[in-house]
């Protein structure tokens, strides 16, 4: 099943989840994307369904390794984007914001040449 930006919004905001608390629920990442509990289960189902996601009997949500290889990746993008918008004097907020918008759209090779420069002249 190939991931819609939708679809990486939900893994990312899973993963992010989960480094700041032991366990994730439909309910926390309904609150944290500001979306209906009905509209989170859905997508938690096609995740689910697609072998992103797994839930327990406890409704704890957990990302397969596809699952966390694809919130990694977007996370890793959102994160640096968010850096270098921050470096060029954006404010920290709307610089996650187009980060958010960016990260889903940017090709590998203009993401890596970032990167590259980030590490070269520092952010």
């Amino acid at each position: 099943m190939a991931l819609q930006e939708s679809g990486e919004m939900y893994l990312e905001t899973i993963h992010r989840l989960s480094m700041e608390q032991q366990y994730v629920r439909s309910i926390d990442v309904a609150e944290s994307m500001g979306f209906s509990k009905p509209s989170v289960s859905r997508a938690v189902a096609l995740l689910k369904q697609g072998g992103y996601l797994l839930v327990n009997e406890h409704g704890h949500l957990s990302l397969t390794d596809e699952g966390k290889q694809v919130a990694e990746k977007v996370f890793e993008r959102h994160t640096v984007l968010t850096t270098m918008l921050t470096a060029l004097g954006v404010d920290a907020e709307t610089a996650s914001e187009d980060a958010c918008r960016m990260e889903h759209v940017i090709s590998e090779q203009t993401f890596e040449a970032i990167k590259r420069h980030i590490r070269q002249y520092g952010a």
